[in-house]
C-alpha cells in the first residue's frame, strides 16, 4: 500500500521535532552539570615524570596534578621527579617547591644462598607466594628472603634486580617506592623507608640464636652489642631480633654496627652503598651452601 506524502511529512516533522527536544535537553544537562576543570591541571599533569607510582600519595599523576592546583601539596612531594623539574613547576603555579624526604624499599634479609641453607627443594610456579605455601620454598629460615624473584618481577621502575646469591637488590635511584614490592612479599621482608634511615636490620628472623645461626650464618643473634653501643633507647633487643626507633633518628651512627658478629645490622652510606662492621664475619664464599635435607637438632 502506497504511503502518501502527508504521512511522510508528518514523520518527518516528529523526527524532526524530536531531534530538537532531544538537543534541548542535552543542552540544558550540560550547563547544569557542566564541571570546570582548570586547563593548568594539563599543563602540570606534562611536568610530571608520568610514573603514576603513587609514591605522592596520589592514585596517579593526573590527580596530583590536581592536588596541586587546588593548593593541597607542594610539587616537592613528587620525589621522582628532579629538583629541577619540580622547581619549573613551583614557579609555573607561583608556589614554594616544598620538600617531601626520598623514600626506597628496603629488605630485612641478607641471608643468600650462600650463606643460609635450604632445607628442601622447591619445585613449582616460579613466585615466593606460591612457595611460601608449600615447604616455606625450601629455605631453612622461616622468616628469609625465598628468593624466586617475584619482586623483581612486579617492579615495573626496574628498580629491584636478583643478585647471584639469589636475593634482591634495590637500585635507590631508580625507586619511587611505589609499594609493589612492599605487597607482593609473601615474608614482609619489604618496607619503604626514608633515605635518612641509614641505620637498619637486615634480618627480620626472631628464632633463638642457636636455631637462627643453624639456618643462616648472618642471622641477628640479638647478642645486644648494637644495643649497647648504640645511644640509649635507639636500639632494643625484642622477639629475640634488634630493633630501631626511628622517632631518634638523629642520634644513629655507624658506632651501632662495629661489633655485631654477623652483620646483620648495617649501615647505609649514599656513596659506598651497604656498610657492615669491623667485627661482621667476612664471607668469602661465592658459592651455594650444599643443602641440608635432613632439619638439624635443636637444642
Amino acid at each position: 500500500m502506497a504511503v502518501s506524502l502527508t504521512t511522510i511529512a508528518i514523520a518527518g516533522g516528529f523526527m524532526a521535532g524530536l531531534g530538537v527536544a532531544l538537543a534541548s535537553v542535552l543542552a540544558v544537562a550540560n550547563r547544569k552539570l557542566y564541571v570546570y576543570e582548570d586547563p593548568r591541571i594539563d599543563q602540570v599533569e606534562e611536568m610530571l615524570p608520568s610514573a603514576n607510582c603513587g609514591a605522592c600519595g596520589a592514585a596517579g599523576c593526573r590527580q596530583f596534578a590536581e592536588e596541586l592546583i587546588a593548593g593541597n601539596v607542594t610539587p616537592g612531594k613528587c620525589t621522582v621527579n628532579s629538583e629541577g623539574g619540580n622547581e619549573v613547576i613551583a614557579q609555573f603555579l607561583g608556589v614554594d617547591v616544598g620538600a617531601e624526604e626520598k623514600r626506597v624499599a628496603r629488605l630485612a634479609c641478607h641471608g643468600g644462598n650462600h650463606v643460609a641453607y635450604t632445607r628442601a627443594l622447591y619445585q613449582g610456579l616460579k613466585s615466593c607466594r606460591a612457595a611460601a605455601l608449600v615447604g616455606n620454598g625450601g629455605k631453612g629460615c622461616t622468616w628469609g628472603c625465598i628468593g624466586l624473584g617475584e619482586c623483581e618481577s612486579v617492579c615495573d621502575f626496574n628498580a629491584i634486580s636478583m643478585n647471584k646469591y639469589g636475593l634482591p637488590v634495590v637500585d635507590a635511584e631508580r625507586c619511587t617506592a611505589c609499594g609493589d614490592c612492599v605487597e607482593i612479599c609473601p615474608k614482609d621482608l619489604f618496607s619503604l623507608e626514608p633515605v635518612s634511615h641509614q641505620l637498619w636490620i637486615a634480618c627480620k628472623n626472631q628464632d633463638l640464636a642457636d636455631e637462627g645461626a643453624a639456618d643462616c650464618e648472618v642471622v641477628c643473634t640479638a647478642c645486644g652489642r648494637c644495643a649497647a653501643d648504640a645511644p640509649e633507647g635507639l636500639i632494643t633487643m625484642a622477639s629475640n631480633l634488634a630493633v630501631i626507633d626511628y622517632t631518634k633518628n638523629e642520634l644513629a651512627s655507624k658506632v651501632a654496627i662495629e661489633r655485631c658478629p654477623t652483620g646483620a645490622i648495617v649501615w647505609f652510606d649514599n656513596k659506598k652503598g651497604v656498610l657492615k662492621g669491623a667485627d661482621a664475619k667476612r664471607v668469602t664464599r661465592k658459592e651455594p651452601l650444599p643443602p641440608r635435607m635432613e632439619p638439624l637438632p635443636r637444642v
